[in-house]
């Protein structure tokens, strides 16, 4: 056995099973390799608009203090958040991003003896941080593709895995990668869980879902003590650099987040714009308000092409290319427009597209247009 095989072997076997993370190509990273430029990136669900001028500011007063720590308790943040989602601060756990609040649930209640149920198609992050545990996964098939949430979550399927080794469900509303999204059932299965069972309802992107039936599972919080709810400043509020989420919940399930999460967590510089960026509503609804047209741009263009979409509730939408979509995201990377292949998530023939700018959006469609489908 060779040295590097020996070091792989120092690891878990839980951790040597771990298929990584695989994010957007960063524009600098297409630029190296193709030679590219004028390139626009619509693969990692980012705010095309980027922070709002108050989150600028606060970053740039905060900029002075980086030689000290970061308050490690976020009282600021965490008063601010405590106020928008009328709850007390101790329901609250501060992360870097919301991917690490998820990690820390996955750390402080999995073990090799409990298991996890997720849906087939949801968030790649979920089978990660399982994983690393050497916890079971149970994975629910998806709805079928011709169903009116076409490959979402089903529920029911979802429900039959549970039993009493599970000590995580996570229901992703809106759902990454397929942008579908569960509405009024979906608080009838937080109803039908056991109690010694937490549910994490990832709510990522849920200030772009404007439908007017869209559930807020963050007002459930005082009914179900079982209920964790997870969000982010990475997307609608534009502070995905920064790197700052957290969850909501029951303060006993918080406490135990909060012994094993890390010290100072989470930047001075990101608490200081994620209190700046809820101050920020005018910003907030412009990107909502772009994102929603976007959609609509997105989606006429598409029909026009006769390329297949699925609903969206995010700022992304996936599309069906009808056969591999490699050859399709090579070219397209070769015209500077980085999209994002999911064949990583069983969806060899897909893309998710981030909506951008109109302008950019456009581009795209013109793009499509000059492939062969």
């Amino acid at each position: 056995m060779n040295a590097k095989a020996e070091l792989a072997q120092l690891a878990t076997s839980a951790v040597r099973q771990i298929a990584p993370y695989i994010p957007g190509k960063p524009i600098d990273e297409l630029e190296r390799e193709y030679g590219v430029s004028n390139i626009i990136k619509l693969a990692s669900n980012e705010n095309p608009l980027g922070p709002g001028p108050r989150a600028i500011a606060a970053i740039q007063k905060t900029a002075n203090d980086v030689g000290l720590y970061p308050d490690g308790n976020g009282f600021q943040l965490k008063q601010a958040l405590a106020k928008r989602h009328h709850c007390s601060l101790d329901c609250i756990t501060l992360g870097n991003g919301s991917n690490d609040v998820l990690s820390l649930l996955a750390e402080a209640f999995l073990t090799p003896e409990t298991q996890a149920v997720y849906s087939q198609y949801s968030f790649a992050v979920y089978p990660i941080v399982v994983q690393a545990t050497g916890a079971i996964a149970r994975v629910a098939p998806a709805l079928k593709d011709d169903a009116i949430m076409p490959l979402g979550h089903d529920l029911d399927a979802m429900s039959k895995l549970v039993d009493s080794q599970t000590r995580l469900v996570f229901v992703a509303n809106p759902n990454n990668p397929t942008g579908t999204w569960v509405e009024s059932a979906l608080k009838d299965f937080v109803a039908s869980l056991p109690n010694n069972t937490l549910v994490v309802i990832d709510e990522a992107y849920i200030e772009y879902a404007t439908e007017p039936k869209f559930p807020n599972a963050s007002l459930w919080l005082d009914e179900f003590p079982n209920l964790v709810v997870t969000r982010t400043f990475s997307k609608a509020f534009g502070l995905a650099g920064a790197r700052v989420g957290y969850a909501l919940s029951h303060p006993e399930v918080a406490n135990m987040l909060n012994r094993v999460r890390q010290p100072f967590n989470v930047s001075s510089l990101a608490l200081a714009a994620a209190v700046a960026a809820l101050e920020d509503t005018e910003h907030l609804t412009k990107s909502i308000t772009m994102n929603r047209d976007g959609l609509r741009q997105l989606v006429a263009g598409f029909d026009e092409l006769k390329i297949r979409h699925y609903p969206s509730a995010g700022n992304f939408v996936l599309i069906d290319c009808g056969k591999p979509a490699a050859t399709i995201y090579e070219n397209l990377l070769r015209s500077g427009i980085i999209v994002r292949p999911v064949a990583n998530y069983g969806l060899p023939n897909h893309l998710r597209i981030t909506i951008g700018r109109r302008e950019q959006n456009e581009r795209l469609l013109v793009a499509f247009a000059n492939q062969t489908l």
